[in-house]
Protein backbone atom coordinates (compact mmCIF):
# COMPACT_ATOMS: atom_id res chain seq x y z
CA UNK A 1 0.00 0.00 0.00
CA UNK A 2 3.01 2.30 0.42
CA UNK A 3 3.57 2.09 -3.33
CA UNK A 4 -0.06 3.06 -3.93
CA UNK A 5 0.31 6.04 -1.60
CA UNK A 6 3.43 7.10 -3.51
CA UNK A 7 1.56 6.77 -6.80
CA UNK A 8 -1.26 8.95 -5.47
CA UNK A 9 1.39 11.61 -4.77
CA UNK A 10 2.85 11.05 -8.24
CA UNK A 11 -0.55 11.55 -9.87
CA UNK A 12 -0.98 14.77 -7.90
CA UNK A 13 2.28 16.04 -9.42
CA UNK A 14 1.11 15.03 -12.91
CA UNK A 15 -2.18 16.85 -12.36
CA UNK A 16 -0.29 20.08 -11.80
CA UNK A 17 1.33 19.67 -15.23
CA UNK A 18 -2.04 19.64 -17.08
CA UNK A 19 -3.34 17.15 -19.62
CA UNK A 20 -1.42 14.17 -20.91
CA UNK A 21 -1.73 11.92 -23.96
CA UNK A 22 -2.02 8.15 -23.75
CA UNK A 23 -1.36 5.94 -26.75
CA UNK A 24 -1.62 2.33 -27.85
CA UNK A 25 -0.37 0.84 -31.10
CA UNK A 26 -2.22 -2.26 -32.28
CA UNK A 27 -0.78 -4.68 -34.83
CA UNK A 28 -2.79 -7.44 -36.46
CA UNK A 29 -1.23 -10.90 -36.27
CA UNK A 30 -3.66 -12.99 -38.34
CA UNK A 31 -7.23 -14.18 -37.99
CA UNK A 32 -8.94 -12.10 -35.32
CA UNK A 33 -5.77 -11.87 -33.21
CA UNK A 34 -3.97 -8.59 -32.57
CA UNK A 35 -1.45 -7.18 -30.11
CA UNK A 36 -1.76 -3.79 -28.40
CA UNK A 37 1.56 -2.21 -27.47
CA UNK A 38 1.40 0.30 -24.63
CA UNK A 39 4.51 2.05 -23.34
CA UNK A 40 7.20 -0.55 -22.55
CA UNK A 41 4.78 -3.27 -21.38
CA UNK A 42 4.30 -6.75 -22.78
CA UNK A 43 1.70 -6.68 -25.54
CA UNK A 44 -1.97 -7.02 -24.67
CA UNK A 45 -3.38 -9.78 -26.85
CA UNK A 46 -6.89 -9.77 -28.29
CA UNK A 47 -8.59 -12.61 -30.13
CA UNK A 48 -12.11 -13.64 -31.00
CA UNK A 49 -14.07 -16.72 -30.07
CA UNK A 50 -13.83 -19.75 -32.34
CA UNK A 51 -17.48 -19.34 -33.37
CA UNK A 52 -16.53 -16.04 -35.04
CA UNK A 53 -13.33 -17.26 -36.69
CA UNK A 54 -10.91 -16.54 -33.88
CA UNK A 55 -8.84 -18.99 -31.91
CA UNK A 56 -10.23 -18.08 -28.45
CA UNK A 57 -6.72 -17.48 -27.07
CA UNK A 58 -7.39 -14.08 -25.50
CA UNK A 59 -10.22 -11.71 -24.61
CA UNK A 60 -11.99 -10.05 -27.51
CA UNK A 61 -12.01 -6.24 -27.83
CA UNK A 62 -15.36 -5.72 -26.08
CA UNK A 63 -14.25 -7.91 -23.18
CA UNK A 64 -11.09 -5.80 -22.96
CA UNK A 65 -13.28 -2.69 -22.79
CA UNK A 66 -15.19 -4.18 -19.84
CA UNK A 67 -11.88 -5.17 -18.24
CA UNK A 68 -10.56 -1.63 -18.74
CA UNK A 69 -13.55 -0.23 -16.85
CA UNK A 70 -13.16 -2.80 -14.06
CA UNK A 71 -9.43 -2.16 -13.77
CA UNK A 72 -9.99 1.60 -13.73
CA UNK A 73 -12.60 1.32 -10.98
CA UNK A 74 -10.42 -1.04 -8.93
CA UNK A 75 -7.45 1.32 -9.17
CA UNK A 76 -9.72 4.20 -8.19
CA UNK A 77 -11.04 2.43 -5.11
CA UNK A 78 -7.54 1.55 -3.93
CA UNK A 79 -6.07 5.00 -4.66
CA UNK A 80 -8.95 6.92 -3.06
CA UNK A 81 -9.07 4.55 -0.08
CA UNK A 82 -5.34 4.94 0.46
CA UNK A 83 -5.61 8.74 0.29
CA UNK A 84 -8.46 8.61 2.84
CA UNK A 85 -6.59 6.27 5.19
CA UNK A 86 -8.95 3.37 4.52
CA UNK A 87 -7.44 -0.11 4.52
CA UNK A 88 -8.68 -2.31 1.68
CA UNK A 89 -8.42 -6.02 2.46
CA UNK A 90 -9.90 -7.32 -0.79
CA UNK A 91 -11.60 -5.90 -3.83
CA UNK A 92 -13.48 -7.39 -6.77
CA UNK A 93 -15.21 -5.57 -9.61
CA UNK A 94 -17.53 -7.57 -11.88
CA UNK A 95 -18.38 -5.75 -15.11
CA UNK A 96 -20.86 -6.99 -17.70
CA UNK A 97 -22.35 -5.58 -20.86
CA UNK A 98 -25.13 -6.46 -23.31
CA UNK A 99 -24.71 -6.20 -27.08
CA UNK A 100 -26.32 -7.59 -30.21
CA UNK A 101 -23.89 -9.91 -32.07
CA UNK A 102 -26.03 -9.85 -35.23
CA UNK A 103 -25.18 -6.15 -35.64
CA UNK A 104 -21.50 -6.76 -34.88
CA UNK A 105 -21.41 -9.45 -37.58
CA UNK A 106 -23.13 -7.18 -40.11
CA UNK A 107 -26.24 -9.36 -40.33
CA UNK A 108 -28.45 -6.37 -39.62
CA UNK A 109 -28.11 -2.63 -39.05
CA UNK A 110 -28.27 -1.11 -35.61
CA UNK A 111 -26.12 -0.14 -32.64
CA UNK A 112 -23.01 -2.35 -32.64
CA UNK A 113 -21.85 -1.31 -29.20
CA UNK A 114 -23.07 -2.19 -25.75
CA UNK A 115 -26.70 -1.35 -25.00
CA UNK A 116 -25.86 -1.31 -21.30
CA UNK A 117 -22.91 -1.88 -19.00
CA UNK A 118 -23.13 -2.61 -15.28
CA UNK A 119 -20.49 -3.01 -12.62
CA UNK A 120 -20.64 -4.29 -9.06
CA UNK A 121 -17.71 -3.54 -6.78
CA UNK A 122 -17.28 -5.60 -3.62
CA UNK A 123 -14.87 -3.82 -1.30
CA UNK A 124 -13.79 -5.42 1.97
CA UNK A 125 -12.35 -2.52 3.93
CA UNK A 126 -12.35 -0.88 7.31
CA UNK A 127 -14.74 1.93 6.28
CA UNK A 128 -18.21 2.48 7.72
CA UNK A 129 -21.13 2.45 5.25
CA UNK A 130 -21.27 6.27 4.85
CA UNK A 131 -17.50 6.45 4.34
CA UNK A 132 -17.63 3.63 1.77
CA UNK A 133 -20.40 5.51 -0.08
CA UNK A 134 -18.22 8.68 -0.16
CA UNK A 135 -15.33 6.56 -1.46
CA UNK A 136 -17.63 5.09 -4.13
CA UNK A 137 -18.86 8.56 -5.15
CA UNK A 138 -15.26 9.83 -5.40
CA UNK A 139 -14.29 6.86 -7.58
CA UNK A 140 -17.22 7.41 -9.94
CA UNK A 141 -16.44 11.14 -10.12
CA UNK A 142 -12.83 10.51 -11.13
CA UNK A 143 -12.77 7.36 -13.28
CA UNK A 144 -11.29 8.25 -16.68
CA UNK A 145 -12.62 5.08 -18.32
CA UNK A 146 -16.02 5.52 -16.67
CA UNK A 147 -16.23 9.15 -17.76
CA UNK A 148 -15.19 8.24 -21.30
CA UNK A 149 -17.91 5.61 -21.53
CA UNK A 150 -20.53 7.93 -20.03
CA UNK A 151 -19.65 10.88 -22.28
CA UNK A 152 -20.04 11.63 -25.91
CA UNK A 153 -16.33 11.75 -26.71
CA UNK A 154 -15.30 12.74 -30.23
CA UNK A 155 -13.54 9.83 -31.93
CA UNK A 156 -11.85 10.11 -35.30
CA UNK A 157 -10.67 7.09 -37.25
CA UNK A 158 -8.67 7.40 -40.45
CA UNK A 159 -7.33 4.80 -42.86
CA UNK A 160 -4.19 5.09 -44.95
CA UNK A 161 -2.60 2.80 -47.48
CA UNK A 162 0.98 1.90 -46.87
CA UNK A 163 3.54 -0.82 -46.60
CA UNK A 164 2.04 -3.79 -44.76
CA UNK A 165 3.46 -4.46 -41.33
CA UNK A 166 4.54 -8.10 -40.93
CA UNK A 167 2.55 -10.04 -38.33
CA UNK A 168 4.48 -10.80 -35.14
Amino acid sequence: MAAVAASVDGFAQLALAGTTTCEATVTWSGGLRSHAHVRHMDPIVSDGPQALGGHDTAPNPVELLLAALGNCLAAGYVAHATAAGITVRSLEVVVSGRLDPSVVLGLRRGHAGFDSISAVATVDCDAEAAELQRLHDDVLASSPVGHTLLSSVPVTVEVTSGVPIPAT
